[in-house]
């Protein structure tokens, strides 16, 4: 696994043994920041249930400002720790770097800044309604900010007045939905 573009492109990612981890293939990362285009430079990035971090990674390179990772698996820790290392190496790269350990929902309630992307890619087998109603995820993006949820296509969304879907796209298995927030008096 590679970053595909910006400043560290085609930096190999520290990946943890097995499969517990599902990190975000090429092709839809490559998609995703498409779609985003210019929305994540100077962003400040919150990269939940980060895994590889891969997401996070792919914003620093195309010239995110910050990034914060959340993630409790020790092992994923453990890679975030590697590809921080190997990216600072990258000569030019500014973005800074921030990682929380701990389960992502938790981590919510003790951020206590604003992000202008939010990227969250949940293991498929979790409920992303429990995601999407949490009222501190809405408070943690900007007004113009923009949430990025990665699930399985299976995977029912719910009914949610906080986010408003703006786009969605499928591959394979996979599905990203594009949410902004919710305009207060609709």
């Amino acid at each position: 696994m590679r970053i595909i573009a910006g400043i560290a492109k085609g930096m190999v990612l520290a990946v943890p043994p097995g499969a517990a981890i599902r990190p975000t293939s090429d092709r839809v990362r490559e998609a995703m920041f498409s779609s985003l285009g210019e929305r994540v430079i100077d962003a400040d990035v919150l990269d939940l249930y980060a895994g590889t971090g891969a997401l996070g990674f792919e914003a620093g390179s195309r010239g995110a400002r910050s990034v914060v990772f959340v993630e409790k698996a020790r092992q994923s820790l453990d890679a975030i720790g590697k590809n921080i290392a190997s990216f600072r190496k990258n000569r030019g790269a500014t973005c800074e770097f921030e990682v929380l350990r701990g389960d992502a929902l938790a981590q919510l309630g003790r951020l206590d800044r604003q992000f202008s992307l939010i990227f969250a890619d949940p293991p498929y087998a979790d409920d992303p309604a429990r995601l999407l109603s949490a009222a501190q995820l809405r408070q943690l993006l900007t007004p113009e900010g923009r949430f990025v949820l990665e699930l399985s296509k299976r995977a029912r969304l719910g009914a949610d007045l906080l986010w408003e879907l703006e786009r969605e796209a499928t591959y394979g298995d996979t599905r990203v939905c594009y949410f902004r927030a919710a305009r207060v008096g609709r």
